[in-house]
């Protein structure tokens, strides 16, 4: 869409468009990781967070449609670089450790949305566009209750290996 960013504007309709395809991308890893992951209650988190996910990506497009414009596809190499180290640590993992690069990996890619979303609401804050920021705001809440739950399930996963292995 942009040859050259050449106003704050267009450097915030750009990082939009790259938080869209970060979100498209998570929700493609969300399948596989589901798909990859042991435990029944690791994969209901991942379709858990799938629905949380397509609600974020129609966030998006609606800040899109607040602007008056379409909604755009600009790379985000962050996330696809995210999805290409956890699918290669996963096919490394045996079996009993998959689970463990799987957290890893999940918390990798919160950490990174979280960075996004903050950095996306405070440039609509100061554009004034209150109503953007409350799509933007909710999106960055649901990534922290994530992080948060991943961190947890890494704690307990982490106690049961290391218990075992003592």
């Amino acid at each position: 869409m942009f040859e050259k960013l050449k106003t704050p504007e267009d450097l915030f309709h750009f990082k939009l468009g790259a938080a869209l395809t970060m979100e498209n991308t998570v929700l493609e890893m969300l399948g596989n990781l589901e798909e990859a992951a042991q435990q029944e209650q690791l994969k209901e988190q991942f379709r858990h967070h799938a629905d949380e996910t397509r609600q974020q990506i129609a966030n998006l497009e609606q800040a899109f449609g607040a602007l008056g414009e379409e909604p755009d596809d600009s790379p985000c190499p962050a996330i696809q670089g995210i999805d290409k180290e956890g699918k290669a640590n996963i096919k490394k993992a045996d079996d009993s450790v998959v689970d463990a690069v799987i957290l890893s990996g999940a918390a990798e890619t919160e950490h990174h949305e979280i960075a996004v979303y903050e950095g996306l609401i405070i440039e609509a804050d100061a554009m004034g566009k209150q109503d953007i920021v409350r799509l933007l705001q909710e999106n960055l809440e649901q990534e922290q209750h994530t992080l948060e739950e991943i961190k947890q399930a890494t704690q307990e996963l982490a106690r049961r290996q290391f218990a075992h292995a003592a």
